[in-house]
């Protein structure tokens, strides 16, 4: 069991409209901002999605860029560009992600059905991404919204090799309607389903909505690692909305503490996932 708790702090993502949810960070300044914040209390890595001036999603070169060399610059948090954007974003945008330089980026392993959305994963697209990602040396972090995509990961990886870095991780995002429950009982089955890939692969779990309790603290039993943010929920409580992206790391840090694996410094997590030193 890993000693330590690699926690990721996913602060925006593409469905939450800024009018409905005014704590969402969705400017640069805003999201730097919350991105200083949640290193200061123990995340390690960003999953970035940005917005334009009318804070709606979008994969704007530019703007990429503009947040890559910012966090960069204002932290020393990895930095991991989601190849996801919104669920309507064309493949062509999604691969040009990588051309901002992150340290890290999403590769989501198959379609679902995304709520009352397609969310659309070719096999061409994947291996595409993949392929891409090992030439520039960019870290991926597998998205597994069900549990036939860690057999699609697997095929993946016997057909081309491991990723840039060498190290295996993954990410099990629970509770989305259309993929995978987020209950103990499915992250249970999802973790032994881990010993078909490589040796050493490491997990982290991600709660949406109302599972993020529940799969938070069914991750840290298995030996997994925490994703929370205002991307995956906007609710604290019942009935009580999320005040900042602080308040979810904050919970996410108390209870890894409580399983005696307080949280990864963010030189001890590039260690785990085989990311490059800052400054590469």
């Amino acid at each position: 069991m890993t000693t330590g708790t690699l926690i990721t702090v996913a602060p925006t993502g593409a469905e939450s409209a800024k009018a409905e949810v005014p704590a969402l960070p969705v400017t640069l300044d805003e999201l730097l901002l919350t991105a200083k914040e949640c290193e200061a209390l123990g995340a390690a890595v960003i999953h970035v999605h940005i917005r334009d001036d009318e804070a709606k999603p979008t994969l704007d070169q530019g703007r990429l860029r503009e947040t890559v060399a910012a966090l960069r610059e204002g932290t020393d948090l990895i930095v991991q560009l989601s190849s996801g954007g919104a669920v309507t974003d064309p493949e062509a945008d999604r691969l040009a992600v990588l051309d901002a330089g992150p340290d890290m980026a999403s590769c989501t392993m198959g379609t679902l059905n995304f709520g009352d959305d397609v969310f659309l994963n070719r096999w061409e697209f994947i291996v595409d991404l993949h392929t891409r990602m090992q030439e520039r040396g960019i870290v991926p972090e597998y998205e597994i919204f069900d549990l036939g995509h860690l057999t699609a990961l697997q095929r993946l990886l016997g057909k081309y090799g491991l990723p840039a870095g060498g190290h295996v991780h993954v990410d099990f995002v629970m509770g989305v309607p259309g993929g995978m429950p987020g209950n103990t009982a499915t992250l249970v089955a999802a973790h032994q389903a881990l010993r078909d890939l490589p040796e050493g692969t490491t997990f982290s779990a991600t709660g949406i909505g109302r599972s993020t309790i529940p799969v938070m603290l069914a991750s840290l039993s298995a030996g997994g690692h925490l994703r929370v943010g205002m991307e995956d929920t906007v609710t604290y409580a019942k009935g009580r909305p999320v005040e900042s992206n602080m308040q979810l790391v904050a919970r996410a840090v108390g209870f890894a503490q409580l399983a005696q694996r307080p949280p990864l410094t963010t030189a001890e997590a590039r260690g785990l996932l085989g990311v490059p030193a800052a400054g590469r």
